[in-house]
């Protein structure tokens, strides 16, 4: 029921005005795919280490949002699904892939409910990146699924805010600091800005909507995806770019393993 709520709030905000932000932020279609194809491997500089050849894997990118990753990932010859509950960065994802000259497979649902789920098996990867885990109020759920979809041994890559940065600091324009009512162990689903908020015009953001988040602890997130078998081959952690003592974002990298391994006491 959580998640049910959580899901129908969200959608509603990411398919209101979510086109005009990315054409305010990117620029045109034409003009975003021009500045992928220039350099394609500049979005995925974190993760090609962990990827292989491209060539002809099949990745499946979960809540892709525009196919900034998606799109590189096409270019460089990877065979590449989307799903993603906003129906606008559908809209600007294909537009790009169009003028880029690449074919991007491009589901628009909630990815916890999948039309014919069951036929998204055996990818070779699966990506999640940057702010998607707190529209979840249940990792176990998304997790399950990411391993249906991988075949047995491929891999799992996730890139999100770090849980420190996310729960505990602000940014008040003089550099960061702690939250004065941060709760890193904090649980609730709590009303926020959609992300694209600062993009939109001050005249245009009374007719945003809030999305429900639900932040998730670091020590959440690893035993969430090793519930589901998945054997974690790294974790990085980024600091912020200004404030280097503070971390910004996380990688983590996981395998779908085959075999059962006993869990040590």
């Amino acid at each position: 029921m959580m998640q049910q709520k959580q899901t129908e709030v969200n959608r509603l905000a990411w398919n209101t005005k979510a086109y005009e932000a990315w054409m305010t932020h990117f620029g045109t279609p034409t003009e975003r795919a021009v500045e992928l194809k220039a350099d394609p491997k500049h979005p995925l500089r974190r993760w090609l280490k962990y990827m292989g050849e491209l060539q002809g894997q099949r990745i499946i990118n979960l809540l892709g949002s525009t196919g900034g990753k998606a799109i590189p990932l096409a270019i460089l010859g990877a065979d590449v699904t989307i799903v993603d509950i906003s129906e606008e960065n559908k809209q600007y994802a294909q537009e790009v892939a169009e003028a880029a000259g690449v074919q991007v497979d491009y589901i628009n649902a909630d990815v916890l409910h999948i039309p014919n789920e069951e036929a998204l098996r055996n990818f070779d990867i699966v990506l999640m990146e940057f702010g998607i885990l707190h529209y979840f109020s249940d990792l176990n759920q998304i997790f399950s699924i990411v391993a249906r979809m991988l075949k047995p041994n491929g891999r799992f890559i996730l890139t999100d805010f770090h849980p420190f940065a996310h729960k505990l600091l602000v940014d008040k324009g003089n550099g960061v600091c702690l939250r004065e009512s941060g709760d890193y162990f904090d649980t609730e689903l709590r009303e926020d800005d959609i992300a694209y908020t600062s993009i939109i015009s001050e005249n245009e953001r009374s007719r945003l909507h809030k999305v429900l988040l639900r932040k998730w602890t670091l020590g959440e997130v690893l035993s969430a995806i090793a519930n589901q078998g998945m054997y974690l081959r790294a974790l990085e952690e980024e600091p912020n770019h200004q404030y280097r003592s503070f971390p910004a974002f996380y990688t983590a990298v996981a395998d779908k393993i085959t075999t059962s391994i006993p869990l040590i006491p």
